[in-house]
């Protein structure tokens, strides 16, 4: 590996939904590391439903991958050969170069990590990565969850759902009802992560479906979907509702914006606060974010499950299969 590295370029931008050949495997000479570089191989490469935007089109504040480069994305490394302080061969690490087999790069772009016992490597793409710091964050500095108060997550058997409501519970919500796309996610969240209530989001109307699910309404919505998700939560929120939106997967293949929820009125009448949000925004709480995470995985109390798949030549097969909802949890890919 030294010598060479593999890595996936973006040869076209998709159009609707990413095609195999809008990707291509390059196989690329790496130089020798200079003063303050290292030479990392990765173990784990992330993929994440962020990354279909930034196949899109240039577009004011989003920085799209450009064309016949290496696309970048969260990786679990180790550390080859060092020139840089405070980095040694062996070392563990974070970094925003996955795609790829490794890569020489400046240590700024690498955190060192420290293993946690009885947790996978794999774990910092995910509970301990950026899907967990974006539920926490989500909960308590967006929509303050409060004790009492009832949740609904939508997508919730992926990586930023499943971790989102466990922590509400966690957080003391009375009650937490989620949405998946099969029975057996249904039955994941409901009898292994603890949610008080789930359904499949393809057996009907979303918003009869979740009226049912939550008859007595609900006071946070954590928003992974978009769209109709969105509208059937907006309908049964409460009074003084909150709605933190992490993501919305559901128009992410959509050529033209979708039109905005049609029950827009409601935010007026039942004075409902919607807030997006980006996890880079809120690093302050990282360190909190650990501790607390680090205490609940060890007390047994939260619970986390990966798709994996093996090899560089399965990235594009792996990413395109978390779009299509073929993953439970987080979607990971081992090298």
């Amino acid at each position: 590996m030294k010598g060479t590295v593999q890595e996936w370029h973006l040869v076209a931008r998709p159009v609707a939904k990413p095609l195999p050949t809008d990707f291509r495997l390059v196989e690329r000479t790496l130089e020798t590391p200079a003063m303050g570089e290292v030479l990392m191989r990765n173990h784990f490469l992330s993929v994440d439903p962020y990354m279909r935007v930034l196949m899109g089109p240039p577009q004011p504040g989003v920085p799209v991958y450009a064309l016949g480069r290496p696309m970048t994305g969260g990786a679990v490394g180790e550390v080859v050969e060092s020139r840089a302080a405070g980095l040694a061969p062996g070392d563990l690490v974070l970094s925003d170069l996955g795609w790829r087999t490794g890569a020489v790069a400046p240590a700024e772009r690498l955190t060192r990590l420290n293993r946690v016992a009885g947790v996978p490597d794999s774990a910092f793409l995910g509970v301990l990565g950026m899907p967990g710091l974006s539920a926490y964050v989500g909960l308590t500095e967006i929509a303050k969850v409060r004790e009492g108060e009832t949740v609904f997550v939508s997508g919730a058997a992926g990586a930023v759902g499943s971790l989102a409501g466990q922590i509400a519970r966690l957080l003391g919500a009375k009650a937490v009802i989620g949405s998946a796309g099969s029975k057996e996610k249904v039955d994941y969240l409901v009898g292994e992560l603890g949610f008080t209530a789930a359904f499949n989001y393809k057996d009907g109307d979303v918003r009869d479906l979740l009226a049912r699910a939550a008859p007595g309404g609900i006071e946070v919505y954590f928003d992974n979907v978009g769209g109709d998700h969105l509208e059937a939560a907006i309908d049964v929120l409460n009074v003084d509702g909150r709605a933190a939106l992490c993501g919305a997967i559901s128009g992410y293949h959509l050529s033209e914006p979708p039109p905005g929820p049609r029950n827009m009125v409601e935010l007026v009448k039942k004075r409902l606060t919607l807030r997006g949000f980006e996890v880079g925004d809120h690093m302050r709480l990282h360190p909190h974010f650990a501790r607390e995470t680090g205490s609940w995985l060890a007390q047994g109390k939260l619970r986390f499950r990966e798709t994996v798949e093996d090899g560089i030549t399965r990235a594009v097969d792996a990413f395109l299969g978390l779009l299509e909802g073929r993953n439970t949890g987080k979607a990971v890919v081992r090298i």
